[in-house]
């Protein structure tokens, strides 16, 4: 089984880490290979970011499938580009934040997310709502770390979530905590152990999934919503996106 993490921002060395994490939980036989798109932001921190880094994820996609992987991971907490990557591929396609939240809603009742700047607090609470999960998220709790900081000191950003994270469980009563960002995966095993409750990251969570799914033989439904793009053309930089609907379309 072969599984391609795509990091959709171009910070090779967090691409590294985003690797680590899936490695560590992967079971012998399943071959894990993370990238970033060749175009993008260095990191996705709006909405501006997520909709400029959905190209590259989408990029990414169509040559996994010509390279015969059989799952995808959209490894940032905002899952952008997901549902335009599942139309372009029958193979499965997971955001790691959906990942989280399936998970979390099987181990706790309430649970808090974690994670950066506060400008992303109200595009997380969209999409949990967007997934059917507001009633179980009791909330998302932003931090004043940017997503690079992880790389730049990670001893800091640490504590910084441990901080944040009890004061999840004290004041939010948090059963569980989501952490919310894919840089943070290093810190899930050690703030689980402080806090004595399931801390979930979505990449281990994504990866455990896809292969469960894969090993299931299903693929994306392809009878309405998630069906091949149309036909049409692209015009400039995004040419080459028309002639890849193409080719789509042909193949199924």
């Amino acid at each position: 089984m072969k599984i391609k993490i795509i990091n959709p921002n171009t910070t090779l060395e967090m691409t590294e880490s985003i690797s680590a994490a899936g490695r560590s939980v992967a079971r012998q036989g399943t071959e894990i290979v993370a990238v970033s798109p060749s175009f993008g932001p260095a990191s996705i921190e709006s909405y501006y970011d997520e909709f400029l880094c959905a190209p590259g994820v989408i990029e990414e996609v169509r040559l996994g499938d010509r390279e015969g992987y059989d799952a995808y991971i959209v490894a940032c907490y905002g899952d952008p580009g997901l549902h335009a990557a599942r139309e372009v591929t029958l193979r499965p396609v997971i955001g790691i934040a959906e990942a989280s939240l399936y998970t979390a809603s099987i181990l706790a009742a309430r649970f808090s997310i974690v994670t950066v700047i506060p400008r992303i607090k109200t595009m997380l609470e969209e999409m949990v709502e967007n997934y059917g999960f507001g009633r179980k998220v009791v909330n998302v709790r932003t931090t004043p770390l940017y997503v690079l900081d992880v790389e730049k000191d990670p001893e800091g950003a640490l504590e910084t979530l441990r901080e944040e994270a009890r004061r999840a469980v004290a004041e939010d009563d948090a059963e569980a905590i989501l952490l919310g960002c894919a840089g943070f995966a290093e810190f899930a095993d050690e703030l689980e152990g402080e806090l004595g409750i399931p801390v979930l990251d979505g990449v281990v969570c994504a990866v455990k999934l896809a292969e469960a799914v894969v090993e299931l033989s299903k693929t994306t439904s392809k009878s309405k919503t998630y069906r091949f793009p149309e036909r049409k053309t692209f015009a400039g930089a995004f040419a080459r996106f028309g002639a890849e609907t193409a080719h789509a379309e042909a193949a199924e």
